[in-house]
């Protein structure tokens, strides 16, 4: 039998009834991470684009293609192919490229593609004109982020995955300051009211800004969460529902690429993924707070009303007091595997160690412990890397990157499948080491497959994806489960640091 807090899942089911109302409805908040996270692939798009053209064309010229205007040309267009030639009902001749223009002096009656003679070079002054066929509005087509301002469309990921650090740090500290169930309801209802307004705003400054603190609310919860249903769920299940809080995440990613598929006006998209999880908000209120947490900080009335009511739902005599667990109790928390049993022995240290007050330096207490810490921040980083180099760059293989995006965020359902039974029968390391090397390998091949060959540069992300997928999700688990308590939520937020600097 388990001894302490633990000991509850033995007496009332670890993943029964109650847990699993819990866990499905705060998980199910957890697809909008992945929406928040993946949606700057579509917001941000950018279409062809050419320097704008004088009013009144009457001819348009593409090397051997001919036309009446822009909107038929587009289609032969490809950037990098040379200028597009137009005339204007005044004669005018002007070759349009992507950041430029250029007038032909004495270009004579005839539109020639080829020209030798004399021309003015200007810059796009009255803007850009793009080809609306694909994308019908973006962000980049609505504040013209292209050419000299191209790097500001770079800079929407950046900022983003910078306020997910930051919101990963500060929620973490905050959740352990006024409990897990608060914090749940605030970034939740903070992510729809971000989300709404970022669909509405009128210039780019404040779209990132924004973007920004969505992001630090969308990382609040994802980190919570995290730590919410594994409190909630026992040791024989812990393994299954926390790898599977990163499956809604990627339900979240397919979320965005239907909805990308579906809406090209980048405000509605917007609303549209933001909306999608919004009846969580209706019923985000009644999430209880976890008993790890209630014990921890001796509100004990509230942690027996909530064991009464777990039983109650469990169809169980509601027998368990918080006095026997508190008797029972060496610790408050063990999350510890069986194969770690140098993070459970570290953490039954004396219990002065445990009441001052831990830092960063901690982590590097001994070599061994150094080694530890900076191989995991390693997997963090490369894991992070890996998956978003993958996750973003789907839509760049080739082909309809609606579908490689979905694909992209399907695959990872297989693989958290796997790493469970992984994890099981041949342990964490064992798990991680072939899952990073194969993703690795995949990523390699991707560079050597001629551009031709779509098909098998799709196959290899695919694959690098599903691999990278199992290391990424295991690495929250087993960061937890390779420190003692006293410095677990520490050692599990640097490595969060750590994952939005790969991230980057």
């Amino acid at each position: 039998m388990t001894t302490g807090v633990e000991r509850l899942f033995d007496e009332l089911g670890h993943f029964k009834r109650y847990q699993a109302c819990l866990y499905f409805a705060a998980v199910f908040q957890a697809i909008s991470c992945g929406i928040h996270y993946l949606a700057s692939v579509f917001l941000v798009e950018t279409p062809k684009f050419l320097c704008n053209a004088p009013d009144n064309i009457t001819d348009v010229v593409f090397g051997n293609h001919s036309a009446t205007s822009l909107r038929d040309i587009w289609g032969a267009y490809s950037p990098g192919g040379g200028p597009v030639v137009v005339r204007t009902a005044a004669g005018e001749q002007w070759e349009l490229s992507r950041c430029q223009r250029a007038l032909r002096a004495d270009a004579g009656d005839q539109l020639r593609y080829v020209f030798n003679g004399n021309k003015t070079v200007a810059a796009c002054a009255t803007g850009f004109v793009y080809d609306l066929s694909e994308v019908h509005q973006s962000i980049v087509t609505d504040w013209d982020l292209v050419c000299e301002r191209e790097w500001l469309a770079k800079l929407t990921q950046p900022t983003f995955m910078l306020g997910v650090l930051i919101g990963a740090l500060l929620f973490g500290d905050i959740a352990d300051r006024v409990g897990r169930r608060p914090i749940l309801m605030a970034t939740s209802l903070c992510q729809f009211v971000f989300g709404v307004v970022v669909a509405f705003t009128g210039n780019y400054y404040f779209f990132v800004v924004m973007r920004f603190l969505l992001a630090m609310v969308s990382s609040g919860y994802l980190v919570v969460v995290f730590v919410y249903v594994t409190e909630f769920t026992g040791s024989k299940v812990r393994t299954w529902t926390s790898l599977h809080v990163h499956a809604a995440f990627a339900v979240g990613i397919m979320v965005v690429a239907l909805v990308g598929y579906l809406v090209r006006v980048w405000w509605l998209y917007q609303i549209i993924l933001t909306l999608s999880t919004s009846p969580f908000l209706l019923f985000c209120w009644k999430l209880p707070e976890t008993p790890f947490y209630l014990m921890a900080k001796g509100r004990h009335r509230q942690a027996q009303t909530l064991l009464d009511n777990m039983a109650a739902l469990n169809g169980l005599p509601a027998t368990l007091k918080v006095s026997d667990l508190i008797e029972d109790s060496g610790e408050a928390a063990p999350m510890v595997g069986k194969e770690t049993q140098t993070g459970a022995t570290a953490s039954r240290e004396p219990s002065s160690r445990a009441e001052r007050k831990m830092s960063i330096l901690d982590l590097f207490g001994s070599c061994k412990m150094a080694v530890r810490t900076l191989v995991c921040w390693a997997i963090w980083f490369i894991g992070s890397l890996g998956y978003y180099v993958f996750s973003l760059g789907s839509v760049n293989l080739g082909g309809n990157q609606y579908i490689n995006l979905f694909l992209a965020g399907a695959v990872e359902i297989p693989s958290y499948l796997v790493a469970c039974f992984a994890m099981d029968r041949v342990g964490r390391k064992k798990t991680c080491a072939p899952a990073l090397l194969l993703s690795g390998v995949a990523c390699m091949l991707i560079i050597f497959v001629p551009g031709d060959i779509e098909v098998l540069a799709i196959v290899l992300s695919m694959t690098g994806k599903f691999a990278v997928a199992i290391a990424f999700g295991l690495i929250y688990l087993y960061t937890c489960e390779l420190y003692p308590t006293v410095i677990r939520s520490l050692a599990v937020g640097s490595g969060s640091m750590m994952c939005r600097v790969g991230s980057k």
